[in-house]
């Protein structure tokens, strides 16, 4: 259940219940979700639902993500500062429609995570490890304050 006839299947999903933006639809489309969630729940990454990525956190469910994305776009932005950037799968959505995606994740675990996922994706990654993930040549210190 993770192939891309799945994902195009909850992108027809998100149509139906009203996104509109074709570039967030294609986006979502195109972004392995799958890889962005623990093993054990990537036959469920495309379901309409929040999984669990650990530290009593979660990924948010397909819908929230489109919606969160075509408002954004609406102001047609040039760089995004995504601060709390969880498993990635947000930022990874953003870097497909953004020329500059700047995403900032503190927890190690999520760090590592969502820069294993950026490394495994077409998405061009400057530095991923503990306190930071960067895209498009932005690049911000691991050491930088909390």
């Amino acid at each position: 259940m993770t192939s891309a006839r799945t994902r195009e299947r909850m992108v027809v999903r998100l149509r139906e219940r009203g996104i509109a933006d074709e570039r967030v639809l294609s986006a979502l489309g195109r972004i392995p979700r799958h890889l962005f969630v623990d093993e054990a729940l990537a036959s469920r990454a495309y379901e309409e639902t929040a999984l669990p990525i650990g530290l009593g956190q979660t990924l948010s469910q397909p819908w929230e993500v489109a919606r969160m994305t075509e408002a954004l776009l609406a102001w047609e932005p040039e760089r995004v500062l995504e601060v709390g950037a969880g498993s990635g799968y947000q930022s990874a959505v953003l870097g497909e429609l953004v020329p500059e995606v700047w995403a900032v994740e503190l927890e190690k675990p999520w760090s590592g995570a969502a820069g294993s996922c950026f490394r495994g994706s077409a998405i061009p990654t400057s530095t991923c490890g503990p306190g930071t993930v960067a895209r498009s040549g932005a690049i911000l210190p691991p050491s930088m304050p909390a």
